[in-house]
């Protein structure tokens, strides 16, 4: 079977440039996406587009980099009932790199595997590292497989895409993996938000108070990404903020599977369901910085209306 060929499905901000990569890398890559002006940059850059995912049911390995399991498993309908009407070739797979549900997946596993007749397997493999890293090819990505063997075959996808590539355990496992990341970046950022209009409301430069604190052990990956656009207060999307919320959902549900506490994940999704409710989800992950602005406008209005009223 050609591994060096495959299906991509999603080119948004982060699915484009990791395809992208892929046709550098000397991969024969055919993608869908649901909007035109997407296909076509891709095929500017040598790609193949194609008309409908089923379209793309012989391809060796399918990509599926959309923003939740309901999207893909929308996209799939067609490419798994033409496996129900006439399996793939054993050995294919479907490597799921968007952030779900570690039990979903699982369940999608067992569902693509009954389609396929056993001929095609799920690997999940989400991402870390933003836009940049997803352009520059210097992605984290956390896998899940239910035998190894699966993954060591993906290993050439992988590395066209990323550079830190880990096999962390059977399927779900590396979106288990994803959503404990999603907990430390979300509430880093969210706390490093804090920080900055606790600061500024003070009188602090936020500047200069994260350059100080980037030097001791408050330093962060977070802080060096993030930071510069908190400072700026600059919200233009590398991803949506309302996609935290989703990940912190999956942080909590594994957790309640675990039998563990998660505190900081529980706090850190009523933030985010804040940031929604207040029309912010669209912009970019920096944004909390302005929801966390609104409470405090919100708070200090309700006290001094308490004051006058006293």
């Amino acid at each position: 079977m050609n591994i060096q060929k495959a299906g991509f499905v999603g080119l948004g901000l982060m699915g484009a440039p990791m395809a992208a990569n892929l046709v550098r890398k000397g991969w024969t890559v055919t993608a869908w996406n649901r909007s035109a002006a997407a296909l076509d940059a891709f095929g500017q850059l040598g790609g193949a587009n194609a008309k409908e995912v089923s379209s793309l049911r012989d391809e060796p390995v399918i990509v599926f980099m959309l923003p939740d399991l309901g999207y893909i498993e929308e996209a799939a309908a067609g490419l798994l009932a033409s496996w129900v009407a006439s399996p793939p070739e054993p050995g294919t797979a479907l490597v799921i790199m968007s952030s779900v549900s570690p039990a979903g997946v699982r369940d999608f596993g067992c569902r693509v595997r009954e389609a396929s007749a056993g001929n095609a397997v799920v690997v999940d493999a989400p991402v870390s590292g933003g836009t940049k890293g997803a352009v520059e090819g210097t992605l984290a990505i956390m896998a899940g497989a239910d035998d190894a063997a699966d993954f060591e075959r993906l290993l050439p996808l992988f590395e066209a895409m990323g550079t830190t590539v880990r096999l962390l355990g059977p399927l779900g496992s590396g979106s288990l993996a994803k959503a404990c990341n999603q907990l430390i970046v979300g509430t880093t950022t969210a706390a490093l938000a804090e920080a900055a209009e606790l600061a500024e409301r003070s009188g602090l430069d936020v500047a200069a108070l994260y350059e100080v604190l980037a030097g001791g052990l408050a330093g962060s990956r977070v802080l060096d990404i993030v930071g510069p656009r908190l400072v700026k207060k600059d919200y233009t999307p590398t991803g949506p903020a309302k996609f935290m919320h989703k990940d912190l959902c999956f942080v909590v549900e594994s957790a309640e599977a675990a039998g563990t506490a998660v505190p900081m994940a529980t706090a850190g999704v009523g933030l985010y369901a804040e940031l929604k409710r207040q029309g912010l989800g669209d912009q970019d992950l920096a944004v909390v910085r302005q929801t966390i602005s609104n409470l405090s406008n919100s708070a200090a209005a309700a006290a001094a209306e308490g004051t006058i009223k006293a």
